[in-house]
């Protein structure tokens, strides 16, 4: 996980809510998680969420998909406090635990959980090859990785319209190929690997959020966050047009399973 501090705090976390739902800090909101899980079942499932933000997809594990058990990791103290109420909230804290971590391997014994998720927080480890053998060590025989991260669609050095749109944004992302995230779950002993590239729908969200932000709304948007940051906020956005339609920024769905 990351090591910067305070790349969500409550104010950043309002912000996101108010675009992709409670509890939401990454596209798509609930829907695009229903995609992502799509033909699994759940049910009296242990569930490990890396990067698990303000908790709306950790409760949601619990309350809405059945999961016996539920462990929402970050690295931030905002995010995990967010979470730890919105599972109150939701009616869902005895089944659902949320753990503040260190940067560095998952603080769990191997086989402890069937399902390993993530929502578009691994941009944040560069070391995908770790991260990959990592998962795979926790998760029992049988079990599943299922997630969906910001890849880019090429290794090596950014293009210009991306160096900009990565200065633009200013988190501490670390971004891979498609390429490079099969190689790394293949090589940690991954079978059943599949990609598939949300760069379409992402293209088309993309500019709904940037109308939100834009239009009549504008005005709540800062006052949770001041003018000076919503207007950076669309200068990021629309720095990132340009990657988007060239298929450089090309978000993906993540699906593999460890043999049994």
């Amino acid at each position: 996980m990351s090591g910067q501090e305070e790349l969500y705090d409550e104010g950043h976390i309002a912000f996101l809510e108010a675009i992709w739902g409670e509890g939401y800090l990454s596209p798509g909101g609930p829907g695009e998680v229903a995609r992502v899980l799509d033909g699994l079942d759940l049910a009296g499932s242990t569930v490990l969420d890396i990067g698990c933000g303000a908790g709306g997809i950790t409760a949601s594990l619990a309350a809405d998909y059945g999961a016996d058990r539920v462990v929402g990791i970050d690295v931030e103290p905002a995010p995990c406090r967010a979470a730890r109420a919105l599972a109150e909230k939701r009616g869902v804290a005895e089944r659902v635990e949320i753990v503040q971590v260190a940067p560095g391997p998952l603080p769990f014994a191997p086989g402890s959980f069937d399902l390993v998720f993530s929502k578009d927080s691994i941009v944040h480890i560069p070391d995908k090859e770790a991260l990959a053998a990592d998962v795979f060590r926790v998760l029992r025989p049988g079990g599943v990785f299922a997630g969906s991260d910001w890849l880019t669609s090429r290794d090596g050095p950014p293009s210009a319209e991306m160096a900009h749109y990565l200065a633009c944004e200013d988190l501490d992302f670390g971004m891979a190929s498609p390429a490079r995230y099969r190689a790394a779950l293949e090589g940690a002993g991954f079978s059943d690997v599949r990609l598939v590239d949300r760069n379409p729908w992402y293209r088309e969200e993309a500019r709904r959020e940037l109308a939100l932000l834009t239009g009549p709304e504008r005005p709540r948007f800062e006052a949770l966050l001041g003018a000076e940051e919503i207007a950076r906020q669309i200068r990021t956005w629309t720095a990132m047009f340009p990657v988007l339609d060239s298929g450089e920024h090309c978000p993906h769905h993540l699906r593999a399973r460890k043999p049994a």
